[in-house]
């Protein structure tokens, strides 16, 4: 069994700061981390490989820092990584980054018949969600996306069988081999790394391509040429200056703190009480 696992190096989210005068992203400084959304997927992959055996491939495109990611992920007890790293990827949205990467995955279908590729359900960064479902849809994969658990696997009949999150309750979806998985968050827990796997990945060979080796066949698809998005501002939450209205219940029945606070948030917006009366009466 062939799982190749596709990861993103992200700033650490909690350490962001937005330039006041610019409003733009400040990076330095900020520590790189594997997305955490990913680590899901990785550890998923890990427990296939365990029961079913054969190999799980990491892929990440970012620039030559991003290998640290690939050896964290190594030492978990992935088998190999790979890099996808070319200045001619820079500035590359969602569009571009699936394109790149589903060039390096078919490249790497050529060395080994890939079974199934995981990727979490988004990144920290961007938040859309989108890099997954373009690679399937340029590979001609199967799509599972927001899959909370893998029922089944039947590597001779080429099956699986999925349980995917969705707004009406929990779908169990069956389907063939080979797909592409975006794992939910909270699925299942990472495991630590072994003092072998760790070893192991301060020798691992991270292999580097370049958009050559990775089989890019049109420059004009990648970086910031294949890229139509633009960001035309980021900004921080503006902070708010009410404060929270405490309420004392010693000496008050609940029925009249409601009231009393219901009372006060009717003189703060005078059209909400005629507007709660009239739906409840609808």
């Amino acid at each position: 069994m062939h799982i190749v696992v596709c990861i993103k190096q992200v700033p650490d989210s909690a350490q962001i700061r937005v330039h006041p005068v610019t409003n733009t992203i400040m990076r330095q400084g900020v520590p790189a981390i594997v997305n955490p959304y990913d680590l899901f997927a990785l550890e998923e992959a890990l427990r296939l490989k365990d029961r079913f055996g054969g190999r799980v491939t990491m892929l990440c495109m970012g620039p030559p820092q991003a290998e640290d990611a690939l050896r964290k992920c190594i030492s978990f007890g992935a088998t190999d990584a790979i890099l996808v790293t070319d200045r001619a990827f820079a500035g590359a949205d969602t569009l571009a980054t699936s394109y790149a990467l589903a060039a390096a995955i078919r490249k790497i279908g050529q060395e080994q018949a890939v079974d199934l590729v995981f990727t979490g359900k988004q990144t920290i960064d961007g938040d859309t969600a989108q890099v997954g479902p373009g690679i399937a849809k340029r590979l001609g994969l199967n799509l599972l996306t927001y899959v909370n658990r893998i029922v089944e696997v039947d590597l001779d009949a080429r099956r699986l069988k999925v349980e995917r999150r969705a707004e009406g309750g929990v779908q169990l979806l069956d389907t063939t081999l080979p797909s592409l998985i975006t794992m939910l968050e909270g699925t299942n827990e990472m495991r630590f790394a072994s003092m072998d796997d760790m070893l192991r990945a301060g020798r691992c060979v991270v292999r580097k391509w370049s958009k050559e080796d990775a089989g890019i066949e049109d420059l004009s698809k990648i970086g910031l040429k294949g890229s139509p998005t633009i960001v035309s501002k980021v900004f921080g939450p503006t902070p708010r200056t009410e404060k929270a209205d405490l309420q004392v219940v010693e000496d008050s029945s609940v029925q009249d703190i409601c009231l009393n606070l219901l009372q006060k948030i009717f003189t703060t917006h005078p059209t909400l009480e005629a507007e709660t009366v009239e739906r409840l009466s609808a």
